[in-house]
């Protein structure tokens, strides 16, 4: 596996995350190095599920409302379903995702984790996959939908579900030893850029 000594990634999870998709991304990258921190809008402890139930509770190490996406190296977005759909509605979660997103630093994101990133425009131009239900949402934000174990897009890794994990983890550990690559965003956001002459 790749190295990933002194790249710290922000592990972005409201209450109803998906507890393998956060415990298992979490402990493959500290295996490689990482420093990790979960950003949370929930106070203290963020409480996961296993499907439909109650799981582990994972401590809060930084809140969302401080948290600064210039920070961190990386994000990763976890699923679940209550967990995504809490984090799209709040702009302070947008903006630090769209903080990434703007800086293309590598984003790792599964299940129902890219509904999110649809509310910080990170999926426009780019190939991707999710749970099945999140198909038609991402392809009416501009995203190229596949069917498919794990998916790499200019730094953006995305899966569809808990048995993916062992490729997502294994990509999102690649992606992020690569670090920010120019000309990740979308082909509309990377085009309203102004380049050098």
């Amino acid at each position: 596996m790749a190295q990933l000594d002194g790249i710290k990634v922000a592990i972005l999870a409201a209450e109803g995350f998906e507890e393998s998709e956060l415990l298992e991304p979490r402990k493959a990258l500290q295996a490689a190095g990482a420093e990790t921190k979960v950003v949370s809008p929930a106070q203290g402890e963020v409480q996961g599920w296993k499907h439909f139930d109650e799981g582990e509770k994972v401590a809060v190490d930084v809140p969302l409302e401080s948290a600064r996406s210039e920070d961190f190296d990386a994000l990763l977005l976890p699923g679940g379903v209550a967990n995504p759909d809490l984090l799209r509605t709040l702009p302070r979660a947008v903006e630090f995702v769209r903080g990434f997103v703007d800086a293309g630093k590598p984003i790792a994101a599964i299940c129902h984790g890219p509904w999110t990133l649809i509310e910080a425009d990170a999926v426009r131009g780019r190939k991707v996959t999710s749970w099945p239900s999140l198909k038609t949402d991402l392809q009416n934000a501009g995203a190229q939908w596949v069917d498919q174990p794990v998916v790499t897009d200019r730094g953006l890794v995305t899966s569809r579900k808990p048995a993916d994990l062992p490729d997502f983890n294994r990509k999102m550990v690649e992606e992020f030893a690569e670090g920010p690559h120019t000309g990740r965003r979308g082909a509309g956001a990377s085009a309203q850029r102004p380049t050098a002459h």
